[in-house]
């Protein structure tokens, strides 16, 4: 991440993609405030709200997924990789942001324990540490490459932040703020 390119380079339809908490919630809902654009966490279309991640009807995640993404501007952060395709053929540039494993199962104890209203948490806030959760963490460790490797191949304007220092950085030179809890 030598050159930073400029924020407007990527447009006003910013897909965010990487592994869980690595900081896409926090980053969406900064540029959604910085571009007055709509800010879509995908989990909030994949899961119920007022569960601890209960997941909506594969039929029911699509269909507001299809909905959300013709809207003329949004930052959507997320992956869900049976829903990319459509994501990519709307976006007009994608941010990749990862951070270190240990990092990663840090923000999760910090989020779930102490934040009860958080960037892209489910609306009820019924948000506990769990074993699914810390297993996921373990099994998409490694996961970033096949985020950055779908962003190169989407033709799109594209940028990689692998850790706290980067996405710190990225803040400064976009003007970014971070969101209050």
């Amino acid at each position: 991440m030598d050159d930073l390119p400029e924020l407007v380079s990527l447009g006003r339809r910013i897909m965010i993609m990487g592994p869980s908490n690595s900081g896409k919630s926090t980053l969406a809902v900064a540029l959604g405030r910085k571009l007055d654009a709509t800010v879509i966490h995908m989990d909030r279309l994949r899961h119920l709200p007022n569960t601890n991640w209960e997941v909506r009807p594969d039929a029911d995640f699509a269909a507001l997924h299809d909905e959300a993404i013709l809207q003329p501007d949004w930052i959507i952060e997320g992956n869900y990789s049976a829903l990319t395709p459509q994501r990519f053929h709307r976006a007009t540039g994608v941010l990749v942001i990862t951070d270190g494993l240990v990092a990663r199962y840090w923000r999760y104890f910090m989020r779930t324990i102490f934040q009860r209203q958080r960037a892209g948490g489910l609306d009820g806030g019924q948000d506990y540490v769990n074993w699914t959760m810390l297993s996921w963490l373990w099994k998409t460790r490694s996961s970033v490459g096949k985020y950055q490797d779908a962003a190169r191949a989407s033709g799109l304007p594209h940028l990689f932040v692998s850790n706290r220092r980067e996405l710190d950085r990225l803040y400064r030179a976009w003007g970014l703020t971070l969101p209050l809890a």
